[in-house]
Protein backbone atom coordinates (compact mmCIF):
# COMPACT_ATOMS: atom_id res chain seq x y z
CA UNK A 1 0.00 0.00 0.00
CA UNK A 2 2.62 2.15 0.77
CA UNK A 3 4.69 1.92 -2.43
CA UNK A 4 1.58 2.49 -4.17
CA UNK A 5 0.79 5.54 -2.56
CA UNK A 6 4.59 6.70 -3.64
CA UNK A 7 4.17 6.03 -6.82
CA UNK A 8 1.36 7.71 -7.81
CA UNK A 9 2.91 11.01 -5.74
CA UNK A 10 5.56 10.48 -8.01
CA UNK A 11 3.36 10.52 -10.90
CA UNK A 12 1.91 13.60 -9.76
CA UNK A 13 5.19 15.00 -9.66
CA UNK A 14 6.70 14.00 -12.51
CA UNK A 15 3.88 15.51 -14.71
CA UNK A 16 3.88 18.85 -12.86
CA UNK A 17 7.68 18.87 -13.87
CA UNK A 18 6.73 17.81 -17.35
CA UNK A 19 5.57 21.12 -17.85
CA UNK A 20 8.17 23.05 -16.47
CA UNK A 21 10.86 21.14 -18.44
CA UNK A 22 9.90 20.17 -22.03
CA UNK A 23 7.98 18.14 -23.79
CA UNK A 24 8.68 15.73 -26.49
CA UNK A 25 8.52 16.12 -30.05
CA UNK A 26 5.46 15.59 -32.21
CA UNK A 27 8.26 13.16 -34.23
CA UNK A 28 7.76 10.76 -30.91
CA UNK A 29 11.53 9.77 -30.85
CA UNK A 30 13.09 13.50 -31.19
CA UNK A 31 13.42 15.23 -27.82
CA UNK A 32 15.11 18.39 -26.99
CA UNK A 33 17.76 18.65 -23.80
CA UNK A 34 18.27 20.78 -21.28
CA UNK A 35 21.28 20.17 -18.73
CA UNK A 36 20.95 16.80 -20.06
CA UNK A 37 17.32 16.07 -19.17
CA UNK A 38 14.83 15.31 -21.55
CA UNK A 39 11.35 13.92 -22.18
CA UNK A 40 8.23 14.09 -20.47
CA UNK A 41 6.40 11.54 -17.77
CA UNK A 42 2.61 10.29 -19.06
CA UNK A 43 0.37 8.25 -17.55
CA UNK A 44 -2.32 5.94 -19.17
CA UNK A 45 -5.28 4.15 -17.59
CA UNK A 46 -5.66 0.87 -17.97
CA UNK A 47 -8.48 -0.36 -20.03
CA UNK A 48 -9.54 -4.32 -20.70
CA UNK A 49 -7.50 -4.92 -23.77
CA UNK A 50 -4.16 -3.32 -21.98
CA UNK A 51 -0.88 -5.37 -21.84
CA UNK A 52 2.44 -3.61 -20.64
CA UNK A 53 4.24 -5.14 -23.54
CA UNK A 54 1.80 -3.90 -26.18
CA UNK A 55 1.55 -0.59 -24.08
CA UNK A 56 5.69 0.20 -23.98
CA UNK A 57 5.97 -0.17 -28.31
CA UNK A 58 2.81 1.91 -27.98
CA UNK A 59 4.90 4.53 -26.35
CA UNK A 60 7.89 4.01 -27.63
CA UNK A 61 9.91 2.59 -24.69
CA UNK A 62 11.18 -0.69 -23.66
CA UNK A 63 9.72 -3.48 -21.45
CA UNK A 64 12.66 -3.27 -19.26
CA UNK A 65 11.23 0.60 -18.48
CA UNK A 66 7.61 -0.17 -18.12
CA UNK A 67 7.61 -2.86 -16.04
CA UNK A 68 10.44 -1.17 -13.71
CA UNK A 69 8.05 2.01 -13.26
CA UNK A 70 5.01 0.59 -12.50
CA UNK A 71 6.19 -2.32 -9.77
CA UNK A 72 3.60 -4.76 -8.59
CA UNK A 73 1.55 -4.28 -11.95
CA UNK A 74 1.10 -7.46 -13.46
CA UNK A 75 2.93 -6.71 -17.02
CA UNK A 76 0.27 -9.13 -19.29
CA UNK A 77 -3.17 -8.70 -17.75
CA UNK A 78 -3.02 -5.55 -15.55
CA UNK A 79 -6.14 -4.78 -13.83
CA UNK A 80 -8.84 -2.27 -16.09
CA UNK A 81 -8.29 1.30 -14.18
CA UNK A 82 -4.88 1.05 -12.84
CA UNK A 83 -2.58 4.08 -13.73
CA UNK A 84 0.27 3.30 -15.42
CA UNK A 85 3.50 5.40 -15.63
CA UNK A 86 4.64 5.98 -19.11
CA UNK A 87 8.33 6.83 -18.68
CA UNK A 88 9.74 8.86 -21.49
CA UNK A 89 11.68 10.99 -19.46
CA UNK A 90 16.04 10.70 -18.91
CA UNK A 91 19.00 12.04 -18.43
CA UNK A 92 21.85 11.83 -20.78
CA UNK A 93 24.30 9.22 -20.17
CA UNK A 94 27.72 10.54 -19.58
CA UNK A 95 30.40 10.83 -22.11
CA UNK A 96 33.27 12.70 -22.81
CA UNK A 97 31.98 13.86 -26.36
CA UNK A 98 28.17 13.69 -27.07
CA UNK A 99 28.03 12.79 -30.64
CA UNK A 100 27.01 10.18 -33.11
CA UNK A 101 25.23 7.49 -31.41
CA UNK A 102 25.78 5.88 -27.72
CA UNK A 103 23.81 3.11 -26.25
CA UNK A 104 23.36 2.51 -22.80
CA UNK A 105 23.28 -1.63 -22.04
CA UNK A 106 22.11 -0.53 -18.24
CA UNK A 107 18.95 1.12 -19.66
CA UNK A 108 18.48 -0.56 -22.77
CA UNK A 109 18.47 2.49 -24.58
CA UNK A 110 20.24 4.39 -27.99
CA UNK A 111 20.84 7.96 -27.84
CA UNK A 112 21.00 9.52 -31.30
CA UNK A 113 22.82 13.10 -31.13
CA UNK A 114 22.26 15.19 -33.71
CA UNK A 115 25.19 16.37 -35.51
CA UNK A 116 24.33 20.33 -36.30
CA UNK A 117 21.77 21.02 -33.30
CA UNK A 118 22.80 20.69 -29.93
CA UNK A 119 20.75 19.68 -27.11
CA UNK A 120 18.47 17.54 -29.82
CA UNK A 121 18.61 13.92 -29.55
CA UNK A 122 16.37 11.33 -30.40
CA UNK A 123 16.66 8.30 -28.21
CA UNK A 124 15.09 4.37 -28.80
CA UNK A 125 14.57 1.66 -26.88
CA UNK A 126 16.51 -1.33 -27.77
CA UNK A 127 17.06 -5.15 -26.69
CA UNK A 128 20.82 -6.41 -26.52
CA UNK A 129 22.43 -9.49 -25.90
CA UNK A 130 21.63 -12.22 -23.74
CA UNK A 131 23.08 -13.38 -20.61
CA UNK A 132 27.01 -15.62 -22.30
CA UNK A 133 26.23 -13.62 -25.47
CA UNK A 134 26.63 -9.65 -23.62
CA UNK A 135 26.71 -6.77 -26.46
CA UNK A 136 30.48 -5.50 -26.37
CA UNK A 137 31.51 -2.34 -24.51
CA UNK A 138 33.58 -0.12 -26.59
CA UNK A 139 33.78 2.99 -29.36
CA UNK A 140 32.95 1.41 -33.00
CA UNK A 141 31.86 2.84 -35.87
CA UNK A 142 28.85 2.15 -38.53
CA UNK A 143 30.60 0.78 -41.54
CA UNK A 144 27.78 -0.80 -43.55
CA UNK A 145 24.30 -0.03 -44.01
CA UNK A 146 21.70 -2.50 -45.47
CA UNK A 147 18.16 -2.44 -46.99
CA UNK A 148 16.13 -5.74 -46.66
CA UNK A 149 19.25 -7.57 -45.38
CA UNK A 150 19.91 -11.45 -44.94
CA UNK A 151 20.62 -13.23 -42.45
CA UNK A 152 23.71 -15.52 -42.54
CA UNK A 153 23.00 -17.65 -39.94
CA UNK A 154 26.47 -17.82 -37.49
CA UNK A 155 27.41 -21.09 -36.76
CA UNK A 156 26.92 -20.52 -33.11
CA UNK A 157 23.39 -20.46 -33.62
CA UNK A 158 23.26 -23.04 -35.64
CA UNK A 159 24.74 -25.13 -33.73
CA UNK A 160 21.76 -24.42 -30.89
CA UNK A 161 19.29 -24.57 -34.22
CA UNK A 162 20.12 -27.05 -36.65
CA UNK A 163 17.20 -26.69 -38.44
CA UNK A 164 18.07 -23.08 -39.35
CA UNK A 165 19.63 -22.59 -42.92
CA UNK A 166 22.48 -20.85 -43.73
CA UNK A 167 20.72 -17.78 -44.52
CA UNK A 168 17.41 -16.45 -44.14
CA UNK A 169 16.45 -14.09 -46.85
CA UNK A 170 15.00 -11.00 -46.21
CA UNK A 171 11.33 -10.92 -45.28
CA UNK A 172 8.99 -10.76 -42.43
CA UNK A 173 10.57 -14.13 -40.47
CA UNK A 174 14.18 -12.59 -41.35
CA UNK A 175 15.25 -11.76 -37.80
CA UNK A 176 17.30 -8.75 -38.80
CA UNK A 177 14.14 -6.73 -39.96
CA UNK A 178 14.26 -4.85 -42.73
CA UNK A 179 16.94 -2.36 -41.78
CA UNK A 180 20.37 -3.22 -40.54
CA UNK A 181 23.82 -0.99 -39.80
CA UNK A 182 27.53 -2.98 -39.06
CA UNK A 183 29.16 -2.16 -36.27
CA UNK A 184 32.88 -2.45 -36.77
CA UNK A 185 33.56 -5.03 -34.25
CA UNK A 186 32.81 -8.57 -35.44
CA UNK A 187 29.26 -9.35 -36.37
CA UNK A 188 27.67 -6.80 -34.11
CA UNK A 189 24.75 -5.01 -35.92
CA UNK A 190 21.97 -2.67 -34.97
CA UNK A 191 19.04 -3.88 -36.88
CA UNK A 192 15.63 -4.19 -36.51
CA UNK A 193 13.11 -7.36 -35.34
CA UNK A 194 10.38 -9.93 -36.19
CA UNK A 195 10.20 -10.11 -32.28
CA UNK A 196 9.20 -6.27 -31.10
CA UNK A 197 8.50 -7.93 -27.92
CA UNK A 198 12.55 -8.74 -27.48
CA UNK A 199 12.74 -4.40 -26.90
CA UNK A 200 13.76 -3.68 -23.18
CA UNK A 201 14.95 -7.02 -22.76
CA UNK A 202 18.33 -9.23 -23.09
CA UNK A 203 17.19 -11.39 -25.91
CA UNK A 204 20.61 -11.18 -28.43
CA UNK A 205 23.33 -12.97 -29.44
CA UNK A 206 25.27 -9.40 -29.07
CA UNK A 207 23.36 -7.45 -31.64
CA UNK A 208 21.18 -4.46 -30.76
CA UNK A 209 17.71 -4.76 -31.69
CA UNK A 210 14.80 -1.62 -32.29
CA UNK A 211 11.34 -1.65 -32.65
CA UNK A 212 10.40 -2.04 -36.55
CA UNK A 213 9.45 1.37 -36.88
CA UNK A 214 12.43 2.82 -35.35
CA UNK A 215 15.14 1.57 -36.79
CA UNK A 216 13.79 2.93 -40.17
CA UNK A 217 14.01 6.11 -38.31
CA UNK A 218 17.38 5.50 -37.26
CA UNK A 219 18.30 4.18 -40.41
CA UNK A 220 17.27 7.41 -42.91
CA UNK A 221 19.63 9.53 -40.36
CA UNK A 222 23.02 8.02 -40.07
CA UNK A 223 25.84 8.16 -42.15
CA UNK A 224 28.66 5.81 -42.81
CA UNK A 225 31.36 6.15 -40.53
CA UNK A 226 28.91 7.39 -37.72
CA UNK A 227 30.65 6.74 -34.34
CA UNK A 228 28.83 4.74 -31.83
CA UNK A 229 29.95 4.32 -28.38
CA UNK A 230 28.33 1.09 -25.89
CA UNK A 231 28.40 1.72 -22.46
CA UNK A 232 27.03 0.82 -19.48
CA UNK A 233 26.33 3.54 -17.30
CA UNK A 234 23.01 2.39 -14.34
CA UNK A 235 23.39 5.34 -12.17
CA UNK A 236 23.11 8.71 -13.86
CA UNK A 237 23.49 12.13 -12.36
CA UNK A 238 21.99 15.82 -13.84
CA UNK A 239 21.26 19.17 -12.28
CA UNK A 240 18.66 21.44 -13.13
CA UNK A 241 17.44 24.60 -11.74
CA UNK A 242 19.66 24.18 -8.54
CA UNK A 243 17.76 20.59 -8.39
CA UNK A 244 20.15 17.41 -8.78
CA UNK A 245 18.28 14.68 -10.34
CA UNK A 246 19.57 10.84 -10.65
CA UNK A 247 18.24 8.02 -13.02
CA UNK A 248 18.62 4.66 -11.76
CA UNK A 249 18.71 0.94 -13.53
CA UNK A 250 19.93 -2.24 -12.64
CA UNK A 251 19.27 -5.72 -11.45
CA UNK A 252 17.62 -6.49 -7.97
CA UNK A 253 20.41 -7.50 -5.70
CA UNK A 254 22.91 -5.62 -7.76
CA UNK A 255 24.86 -3.13 -5.45
CA UNK A 256 24.81 0.83 -6.96
CA UNK A 257 25.45 2.87 -3.80
CA UNK A 258 29.23 2.72 -4.73
CA UNK A 259 29.13 3.95 -7.97
CA UNK A 260 26.27 6.52 -6.69
CA UNK A 261 28.52 7.75 -4.57
CA UNK A 262 31.81 7.70 -6.95
CA UNK A 263 29.83 9.97 -9.51
CA UNK A 264 28.72 12.22 -6.31
CA UNK A 265 32.37 12.86 -5.44
CA UNK A 266 33.72 13.35 -9.29
CA UNK A 267 30.19 15.64 -9.99
CA UNK A 268 31.04 17.39 -6.51
CA UNK A 269 27.25 17.09 -5.59
CA UNK A 270 27.51 15.15 -2.27
CA UNK A 271 26.68 18.41 -0.29
CA UNK A 272 23.74 19.36 -2.88
CA UNK A 273 22.24 15.32 -2.07
CA UNK A 274 19.87 14.26 0.92
CA UNK A 275 21.33 10.64 1.57
CA UNK A 276 17.53 9.56 2.48
CA UNK A 277 16.32 10.30 -0.54
CA UNK A 278 19.27 9.12 -2.75
CA UNK A 279 18.96 5.70 -0.99
CA UNK A 280 15.04 5.32 -1.91
CA UNK A 281 15.98 5.57 -5.09
CA UNK A 282 18.45 3.37 -4.82
CA UNK A 283 16.13 1.16 -3.55
CA UNK A 284 13.28 1.43 -5.92
CA UNK A 285 15.43 1.63 -9.19
CA UNK A 286 12.01 3.20 -10.98
CA UNK A 287 14.45 3.92 -13.99
CA UNK A 288 13.20 7.42 -14.15
CA UNK A 289 15.18 10.52 -13.24
CA UNK A 290 14.04 11.26 -9.38
CA UNK A 291 14.74 14.24 -7.72
CA UNK A 292 17.46 13.70 -4.70
CA UNK A 293 18.06 17.39 -3.76
CA UNK A 294 18.83 18.14 -0.27
CA UNK A 295 15.74 20.49 0.85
Amino acid sequence: MLRTKLLSAMISICLMLAAVLNQPSAYGAEYAFIKGVGGAIGVHTINGDDSLVELARSFDIGFNEISAANPGVDPYIPSAGTRIMIPNKWILPDVPNRSGIVINLAEMRLYYFYPRTKGLVDTYPVGIGDEGWDTPIGTYRIIEKIVHPAWHVPKSIRAQKPELPDIVPAGPDNPLGTHAMRLSVGTVLIHGTDRPFGIGRRVSHGCIHLYPEDIVRLFRKVKMGTQVVVIRQPVKFATVQDRVWVEIHGDEGENLEQEAESLMVNKKLFARVDPGKLKTALRDRYGVPTDVTKD
